[in-house]
């Protein structure tokens, strides 16, 4: 039988939340937030993860309003359902659920914010330093008796051009800052005295911008206008040996100009997110020497979900009391 934790299950005059699915090391982050429901709606949470749609569907038959965690609320969700509240765990909600079939059906659609600057501000630098240093193959080699070692990357004095200059974007650079690296962004449409105290460069051209770096990453949040604003064209901009690393969103990128473009096998790249999550065993990324590819991992942290939890259940519990709280449709 599913373990499932519930509160108020007597009062059945109040709306229904359901947590359908969940990732173990958030329950109690969410536990402690319920009580922000109190006497505004019930709540039932799953306490195991799946992507099985069906099960997905039978949990929720019940439901006013859906917290999203972990999961695509695809189409074929949407059409089996009739809940009027989907409060995403996350910033991105565009890439996993149809904002504009949600608005034709007039359904809410909520999603958290600035929760996880420095957890994927963190997990960015986690690659960089990967891809500068390959500690990862260097525990193998040592594991397996080899003291060859491998040549590393200094990131002193190197050039970051960074792609969105958001919350996350600035977390970067001024960790970037620190290590020496030189910091330039496109799309920086952020006050003068932040460029001032990032010691950032704004670049008003992708192309010089990409052209001019030692390292490219990605920290656009995923809108209708920024969809595959990253084109083939500004990826020919790519030096030979310049890392690329996304943690943003697959389709911030033209539709198969990344993978055309490091297929030529001469861009050290470290990517979070996939086109198709989860990401095939033989799609061709896996194949490519000298990627580093992780599960879309990088909010995952113990402070960010202190941040998710809360606001996923302030925006449902403002949908119920008739407020607004981090509505996107």
């Amino acid at each position: 039988m599913d373990e499932i934790y519930e509160t108020q299950p007597e009062r059945t005059d109040l709306p229904l939340v359901v947590v359908p699915v969940i990732i173990e090391s958030m329950i109690e982050s969410f536990e402690k937030n319920f009580e922000l429901f109190k006497d505004i709606a019930r709540v039932r949470m799953y306490k195991d993860f799946t992507l099985d749609e069906d099960t997905i569907v039978a949990r929720c038959a019940e439901a006013d309003a859906i917290i999203v965690i972990g999961f695509h609320c695809a189409d074929s969700i949407l059409d089996r359902l009739n809940v009027k509240c989907y409060a995403f765990g996350g910033t991105g909600v565009a890439s996993y659920i149809d904002l504009n079939k949600a608005k034709e059906r007039g359904i809410r659609v909520c999603n958290v914010v600035h929760y996880g600057d420095h957890a994927v501000a963190e997990h960015t630098i986690a690659l960089l330093m990967e891809l500068a240093r390959q500690v990862g193959k260097l525990d193998r080699q040592v594991k397996e008796g080899n003291w060859d070692g491998v040549d590393g990357y200094e990131l002193y004095g190197k050039k970051l051009g960074i792609i969105g200059l958001g919350g996350i974007g600035q977390t970067v650079a001024r960790i970037a800052g620190t290590l020496g690296m030189n910091v330039s962004a496109w799309n920086s449409h952020v006050p003068e005295q932040v460029l001032t105290d990032l010691n950032v460069t704004p670049v008003d051209d992708m192309n010089e911008l990409i052209a001019g770096s030692d390292v490219v990453s990605i920290h656009l949040p995923l809108l209708d206008s920024t969809k595959g604003i990253v084109t083939a064209q500004n990826l020919e901009a790519l030096k030979p040996g310049t890392m690329f690393i996304n943690t943003a969103r697959a389709e911030i990128i033209e539709s198969g100009a990344l993978l055309s473009r490091l297929q030529r096998g001469d861009i050290p790249a470290a990517l979070d997110v996939f086109d198709h999550e989860p990401l095939a065993a033989d799609d061709p990324l896996c194949s490519i020497p000298g990627i580093i590819l992780t599960p879309h991992t990088a909010w995952r942290t113990d402070g960010a979900y202190v941040g998710i939890t809360k606001q996923v259940v302030q925006s449902v519990a403002a949908y119920f009391k008739g407020e607004d709280f981090n509505v996107v449709v």
